[in-house]
């Protein structure tokens, strides 16, 4: 049975992640706005990651014999002053649940719970994937300025991605 302690964490955790999935949407909408359809793409389908991740933890909760529990959404901004900035909040966002995931995992080490700990290793190493992934596109968007040919390159690289789910469904 999960301790109290790291449910709460968890449901906590799931929270975030439909948070993060809702922050990624409206980041989309607004890339999409600036005729950036590339780049609404690459944020629509990290929303969909997003609820992929919270649906796993809320699962893993039920199947360790806990009750999560549910919060409201915080409401994600909805007006961003361009691509540059919507992408640095991307990483220092991503860099938040990287604090969030480090803390259960710490958590989970403390209460000697093997199990969750070895469960949120595969979220440390997706966060670090994931910062390495925003600082790539930063980095790129520092090069390209304010050269819109370059930046209709980058949003047709973006464009290119596809939602692969992140967990094989369980048989039955």
């Amino acid at each position: 049975m999960l301790s109290d302690n790291l449910t709460k964490a968890l449901s906590d955790q799931v929270n975030a992640e439909y948070y993060s999935a809702y922050l990624y949407l409206s980041m989309s909408a607004a890339a999409g706005r600036l005729g950036l359809k590339g780049t609404a793409n690459w944020l629509f389908i990290q929303s969909q990651e997003e609820i992929a991740h919270g649906t796993h933890m809320y699962e893993y909760v039920l199947e360790r014999g806990a009750t999560p529990s549910f919060a409201a959404i915080e409401q994600p901004p909805a007006l961003f002053a361009g691509l540059n900035e919507i992408f640095e909040m991307v990483l220092a966002h991503e860099q938040k649940v990287t604090q969030r995931i480090n803390a259960i995992a710490t958590l989970a080490m403390q209460e000697f719970d093997h199990a969750c700990y070895q469960f949120m290793m595969w979220y440390v190493d997706e966060q670090v994937e994931e910062e390495a992934g925003v600082n790539d596109i930063l980095d790129k968007l520092r090069l390209i300025g304010d050269n819109k040919g370059l930046l209709l390159a980058l949003d047709n690289e973006l464009a290119a991605r596809v939602f692969v789910h992140p967990f094989p469904a369980k048989a039955n």
